[in-house]
């Protein structure tokens, strides 16, 4: 083969692979701290206007020679130092909050797409002052919104606030807030000053508060020791203070007997030796007075606070006593209130059930009677006859008649003696059977006899007797 057609197939080959290597160089790997922005000929959206990039972050893209091209945004975060002045609060107050914010690109896909719109093709310092004006102004609006106590006390809440309406607006950069710090807030009337120091007194006084419950506890403790101390004490005192007076009795008694021997003796000596004589013996008494008085006083106190400390005592125990009759009679008026209910609802249960079997004892005689109520009426009234009669017997028959005296001769048209007169109209003084069926809205059975007319006489028991028993055999 020639050496001039070696040299073209060698220049051919050289061109082949640096055109594949020039096409494989196309393909971009993006880093991890990277986005890349593919721009040029990307395509349409789906409202078929045209896309103006599109961001890779975390894989690689093959970038068409000519027709696109790309570059990178930054995902290293930026720290931002705001040192905002004279900012007016909702109570128009003015406050210095110095903050640092720390802000970052954004790697959501609709944010990224911002930052390649708004941040590519600009430099760090020119994004961190784009973003520090946007926190500028939002900082001052949510400060306008709160008060001092709010924004110095809850920090949590200004920090919420501060991080969702900043974080709001830099998202519309294609950025996003990472950190928000904000250092001492002061302002400068001193209110907040003023604050801190109100807080710091009513902490202090909380805990001289504490402090004086607790001596106010102990003290309590100790007065009550003090007190059993002193009744003792005042006990032992009292037998001491008998002895001691009994001695200084004593010994009064003695130097008296004393001084009189000394003043008989002293009688003997000069006028004017007795006249300072009894001068010393006036100004000793008196001495001697003043401190009997103020001893006296001394042991009146004493006795004075044994009494009253003895009386509480009593009164305390008086009190107790009276609390523990007074819960005994309420306990005692309770149990017994508890035993009438429950007897007077026993005997209603009882008297309930009593009208129930009653009620349906009437239910079975009318059910005997074939549904007929007066019928069954008639069965009651049947059934308690003979206790009817009897109840009319015994009306008359304890009626004690210790003499009777009858003045008649036995004539009487009639054929009856006044006595048989008397027994008949005894006997009419009871309500014959037929007043007490009418009565009861019923009328006599013939069976047991007709009414009897005022001009009539009652039949005898044997007339009765046989009446019943022909009706009897009638019906047979």
């Amino acid at each position: 083969m020639q050496p001039g057609i070696i040299f073209l197939i060698c220049v051919a080959v050289i061109i082949v692979i640096s055109f594949f290597i020039w096409i494989c160089s196309r393909y971009k790997k993006c880093p991890s701290d990277k986005i890349m922005v593919v721009y040029g000929s990307i395509g349409k959206n789906t409202d078929g206007s045209n896309r103006s990039s599109k961001c890779i972050h975390g894989g690689a893209e093959f970038v068409v020679p000519v027709f696109q091209s790309y570059a990178y945004l930054d995902l290293t975060p930026i720290s931002i130092q705001v040192d905002l002045k004279n900012a007016l609060s909702r109570q128009n107050i003015r406050i210095n909050v110095p903050s640092s914010f720390t802000v970052g690109i954004s790697t959501e896909p609709g944010i990224m797409q911002n930052a390649a719109e708004r941040l590519l093709g600009l430099q760090r310092n020119e994004i961190q002052e784009l973003s520090k004006d946007i926190i500028f102004g939002q900082l001052r609006l949510i400060i306008a919104t709160m008060d001092i106590e709010e924004i110095n006390t809850n920090r949590d809440k200004f920090l919420a606030a501060v991080s969702e309406n900043v974080e709001s607006e830099l998202k519309k950069i294609g950025l996003r807030l990472i950190n928000v710090n904000v250092t001492d807030i002061s302002d400068e009337s001193g209110y907040i000053e003023a604050l801190g120091k109100e807080a710091a007194a009513k902490a202090i006084n909380d805990a001289k508060k504490n402090v004086a419950e607790q001596d106010r506890e102990g003290s309590i403790g100790e007065a009550n020791a003090q007190k059993e101390q002193r009744i003792e004490v005042s006990r032992a005192d009292s037998l001491a203070i008998e002895g001691e007076n009994e001695a200084k009795m004593k010994i009064a008694m003695s130097e008296a007997a004393l001084k009189e021997k000394e003043a008989e003796a002293l009688k003997i000596a000069t006028t004017a030796e007795k006249t300072q004589a009894a001068k010393a013996l006036e100004e000793s008494y008196a001495a001697e007075q003043a401190a009997e008085k103020a001893r006296r006083d001394k042991e009146q106190a004493t006795l004075e606070a044994d009494i009253i400390v003895r009386a509480e005592a009593k009164k305390k125990e008086l009190e107790l006593a009276a609390e523990a009759e007074a819960e005994q009679i309420r306990r005692k008026a309770k149990g017994e209130a508890d035993a009438i209910f429950a007897k007077m609802q026993a005997e209603a249960l009882g008297a309930e059930e009593i009208l129930k079997k009653q009620a349906a004892g009437f239910a079975e005689i009318v059910k005997s009677a074939g549904g007929d109520a007066e019928a069954a009426l008639k069965l009651l009234i049947a059934d308690k006859l003979e206790d009817l009669m009897r109840v009319q017997v015994d009306a008359i028959k304890n009626i004690k008649i210790d003499k009777v005296t009858v003045w008649d001769g036995g004539q009487n048209g009639d054929g009856k003696t006044s006595t048989a007169n008397f027994i008949s109209g005894m006997m009419k003084s009871v309500p014959p059977l037929d007043e007490v069926f009418a009565m009861a809205g019923m009328e006599l059975p013939s069976l047991l006899g007709k009414k009897i007319e005022d001009n009539e006489t009652p039949l005898a028991t044997e007339e009765v007797v046989e009446t019943v028993e022909a009706e009897k055999v009638n019906e047979e």
